[in-house]
C-alpha cells in the first residue's frame, strides 16, 4: 500500500466535504432554511461550541465541512497544517482573528478588498 501524505489526506478531506456540501446545497434548494437547521447540528459535531475541548481527529471532518459553509471554503494548505498538528499531538493553532463582518482578517492586518 502506498504511503499517503498529510497534503494528500487534506485534499481527500476537502473533496469529501465538497461532496457533502453538494448534498447540503441540494437539500437547501428543495427546502429553504435547511442550512439554518444544519448549522447547529454541524457545530455540535465539530465541537466548536465546547470551549474547553481541544480538536480531535474525530471532530476534524465536521470542521472541514463547516469551512465549506463559509464564502471562501476551506484552504487545503491550512487543513494540511491542522491535520499535521493533530497527527503529531500538537494543539491546532488559533484561527485568524475575525474582521468586522465575520471574515477572517488577512495576514499582516491589512484590510481585505474582497467585495464579493
Amino acid at each position: 500500500m502506498a504511503n499517503i501524505t498529510t497534503q494528500q489526506l487534506a485534499e481527500l478531506l476537502v473533496g469529501i466535504a465538497r461532496a457533502q456540501q453538494a448534498i447540503v446545497e441540494a437539500a437547501e434548494s428543495q427546502r429553504a432554511g435547511f442550512r439554518s437547521h444544519l448549522a447547529p447540528s454541524l457545530q455540535t459535531a465539530a465541537r466548536n461550541r465546547n470551549t474547553g475541548h481541544a480538536p480531535t481527529l474525530m471532530d476534524f471532518p465536521s470542521r472541514v465541512l463547516l469551512a465549506h459553509q463559509g464564502r471562501t471554503g476551506p484552504d487545503p494548505v491550512q487543513i494540511a497544517r491542522d491535520l499535521e498538528a493533530l497527527l503529531s499531538g500538537r494543539p491546532i493553532a488559533a484561527a485568524a482573528p475575525t474582521a468586522p463582518g465575520g471574515v477572517a482578517a488577512p495576514a499582516g492586518g491589512a484590510p481585505s478588498i474582497d467585495m464579493t
